[in-house]
């Protein structure tokens, strides 16, 4: 007799992978698209909304990450400083070229996780460095090639050889 019933995950069971990911070239909305869904497990056939059932995902090179039109110069991050008049902003250009380039990419994929104490602890599976080298080979994770599943992931003129 073949059942009918949607078979929901427990978090006993989840089993999460380990995807590493090289930003070089790519396009930071896309790859924050990509990167979001495999951190919530929308991936699996098994995917269960109420649990991580996602996977853990390593992105290199966050530093040399793409953006397409004029958006460099046209998005901003704000801030408040907490004092009166203190609203800050950055472009997203300079802070692709400052200390710590690698929250762009953290910003954008965390804006495409759901909000919440689930979200929270799905964006503890992300790891970003702004280099080639991470501390996560010991999880021997496995290459995905963002760049290769549709040929408008890299950005113009950044094919690679």
């Amino acid at each position: 007799m073949l059942s009918t019933q949607t078979r929901s995950l427990k978090p006993a069971e989840v089993q999460k992978g380990w995807w590493v990911i090289d930003a070089d070239g790519l396009i930071l909305g896309r790859l924050a698209s990509i990167v979001a869904n495999r951190l919530r497990g929308k991936h699996k056939p098994q995917f269960t909304p109420h649990v991580d059932c996602g996977d853990h995902v390593v992105i290199i090179n966050a530093d040399k990450v793409r953006l397409t039109g004029n958006k460099a110069e046209q998005e901003f991050f704000y801030w408040h400083t907490g004092y009166a008049g203190g609203v800050k902003g950055r472009s997203l250009r300079q802070r692709l070229e400052s200390r710590y380039p690698e929250r762009v990419v953290e910003k954008a994929v965390e804006r495409m996780i759901t909000r919440g104490p689930l979200g929270r602890k799905q964006m503890k599976n992300l790891h970003i460095y702004a280099g080639t080298d991470h501390p996560h080979a010991g999880q021997s994770p496995v290459a995905l090639d963002v760049a290769a599943m549709n040929r408008k992931n890299v950005a113009p003129g950044a094919q690679k050889a």
